[in-house]
């Protein structure tokens, strides 16, 4: 009797570590495997980041944010980092990014590749992302602006491997 008494408290601990561990997922933070090139040299292939889901609930994205984003056209998240903000006009040229006719600076990019675009103005609602890795980034120069409810999550952590584990910079 004293053994199947034991059992049924450990499913009803199972059972609500399950559903816990699925709100955390929902609604709160996930892990994320990277895949691709299109962040480097910030984030690479195969790195495992933490996703944390509730920031967009309570405000809108910032440019520099890292998010992850899902299109119906993606099998898969694509993780890019938000450039242009809604009601800006965005252009690309001479190797540089305009936001409203100013250069962007872009810290986090060394030795930056890329190929003239626009000018073109971000609708409300929507951001545009791009890669850190222009030349090998998939973004809102081949699919548009996304609209903000597109955005999953913010890239906040790096958890592996070892030697990248910290905050994620804008």
């Amino acid at each position: 009797m004293r053994t199947i008494k034991s059992l049924i408290e450990m499913a009803g601990i199972f059972v609500k570590t399950a559903v816990i561990a699925g709100f955390i997922v929902l609604f709160i933070a996930q892990v994320t495997v990277v895949n691709g090139h299109s962040m480097e040299p910030n984030i690479h292939p195969e790195q495992r980041i933490v996703v944390e889901k509730i920031s967009y609930q309570f405000y809108e994205p910032q440019r520099g944010d890292v998010v992850v984003i899902e299109l119906p056209d993606s099998e898969i998240p694509l993780i890019k980092r938000v450039i242009g903000l809604e009601r800006e006009m965005i252009e690309i040229r001479d190797n540089q990014v305009y936001i409203d006719g100013r250069i962007l600076d872009e810290t986090y990019l060394t030795n930056i590749q890329q190929a003239d675009y626009g000018p073109m103005a971000v609708p409300v609602e929507h951001v545009f992302v791009m890669g850190d890795n222009r030349p090998y980034s998939r973004d809102s120069r081949a699919f548009g602006p996304v609209d903000i409810y597109r955005i999953t999550g913010r890239a906040w952590f790096s958890m592996w491997p070892v030697d990248e584990l910290g905050a994620i910079d804008k």
